[in-house]
């Protein structure tokens, strides 16, 4: 755990190496990448079911990849009643607050005459990926399969990966919950190839969304442009910003939160209490004492946790900003007024009783959110990944004749002539 203070001669310098090491990401695994979606481009299904023996010691025939409805159904049902109330209060808050993200199409008409429109429509077919390796996300199919719903998306294609053919209730009774009824047990860079190129046994999508390892960062990578993807996901990450009147031991929870989920992870502590800073980090090596995934979650706060000691919370809010993290916690009494000055953050939550984990589950908001500083131009998952915009451009002779000569002049100014007589010798009909 790396321990900064705004105040000491060397920060600077420190903090630029805090930062471009969140800017680092796994090019290493291009090459292997490119081949994998390159064989599955050209056998389809073969590579696929010689994949999954591969990697996930499954040995099936191409049509026994796709889980069937019984399947499906059976697992779901052994999933005991509490958790399935829990997973129906998650959907409905995530669900309720992507409602309510619907935009409005436009049409109006204009001061020169001229009908403006602006229109929003689905996509066609969307591709989840789901992980399935150190943990198993149900979570992460609502949040990506409830938006596009909502958005209205007909078709949804499922991947989900089952090593040693062992399937996830939990995760399978999400999607049932979402109406996902397409689901392959496919995992890795083979499966984004198989949803952006399509197979025989997969149509292809016209975007893939979802979190997964490297390889599948890398594969969604390289089918960007042949499909929408929903972004590039580095390891996960929070700051917290707190004062020194929380309790050490919840805000040494929350960083662990994080530090939990891979190696990878990064929790950063941010605060103008240098006492609290040291009680913190104290709490946080109590707690791995008796952290189930203690091991992952050190190494985690060992390599990439910070403790950062700042002179005043406007300062606090530049380091913010410079971090751009994924999540933010504002642990302060007047949360809402330090969030004000917050221009880079995927998410924030705040006061004293909201933790991420709260977004990650039952806040309503996504949780797929942007990691590794992209929170400085991008955003979190949203029914804005569904859709898309048409305009829309109506007129009568009348008002071509208004608007009409400009063109012309810009037309020929560019030296486009057919754009320019296709304008001029309307106007001089009649």
């Amino acid at each position: 755990m790396k321990r900064l203070d705004t105040s000491a001669a060397g920060f600077s310098a420190d903090f630029a190496t805090l930062l471009a090491a969140r800017g680092s990401d796994e090019r290493s695994v291009a090459e292997p990448v490119r081949a994998i979606l390159a064989d599955v481009r050209s056998r389809g299904d073969e590579a696929l079911c010689d994949y999954t023996a591969r990697f996930d010691r499954l040995t099936l025939p191409a049509e026994k990849l796709r889980i069937s409805a019984e399947e499906i159904a059976s697992e779901a049902a052994r999933v005991p009643a509490d958790l399935m109330d829990a997973l129906r209060i998650a959907a409905r808050r995530i669900e309720t607050f992507h409602a309510a993200q619907m935009p409005k199409d436009l049409d109006f008409t204009d001061e020169d005459g001229i009908r403006l429109g602006m229109r929003w429509t689905p996509l066609d077919a969307v591709g989840l990926y789901v992980p399935g390796g150190k943990a198993a996300y149900p979570s992460s199919v609502l949040m990506n399969a409830l938006p596009a719903r909502v958005a209205g998306v007909k078709r949804l294609a499922m991947c989900v990966p089952s090593p040693g053919g062992v399937l996830n209730p939990l995760v399978l009774a999400a999607a049932q919950l979402c109406g996902v009824t397409e689901i392959y047990r496919i995992g890795g860079a083979q499966a984004v190839g198989a949803m952006a190129f399509g197979t025989d046994l997969i149509a292809p999508v016209d975007r893939i969304v979802g979190p997964g390892n490297a390889y599948v960062a890398e594969a969604k990578r390289q089918v960007f442009g042949h499909v929408g993807i929903d972004s590039i996901a580095g390891p996960s990450e929070v700051v917290v910003v707190a004062d020194g009147q929380n309790d050490p031991r919840l805000v040494a929870l929350d960083l662990l939160a994080q530090a939990e989920h891979d190696e990878q992870a990064q929790a950063i502590l941010i605060t103008t209490d240098a006492d609290f800073a040291d009680r913190a980090a104290k709490a946080v090596r109590t707690e791995l004492k008796t952290l189930p995934r203690a091991a992952i979650a050190t190494k985690s706060w060992d390599d990439h946790g910070a403790v950062i000691i700042v002179r005043s919370l406007e300062e606090a809010a530049e380091i913010v900003n410079a971090l751009a993290p994924e999540h933010l916690e504002v642990m302060l009494d007047a949360p809402r007024d330090f969030s004000a000055m917050i221009r880079h953050a995927g998410a924030i939550f705040m006061g004293r009783y909201c933790p991420e984990a709260v977004g990650d589950y039952v806040g309503g908001p996504n949780h797929v959110l942007p990691t590794s500083r992209t929170a400085r131009f991008a955003s979190g998952l949203s029914v804005f990944d569904f859709i898309k915009r048409t305009t829309t451009i109506e007129t009568d002779e009348a008002g071509l004749r208004r608007i009409g000569p400009a063109g012309v002049a810009l037309a020929k100014a560019e030296g486009l002539d057919a754009h320019a007589l296709s304008l001029s010798v309307r106007l001089e009909k009649n």
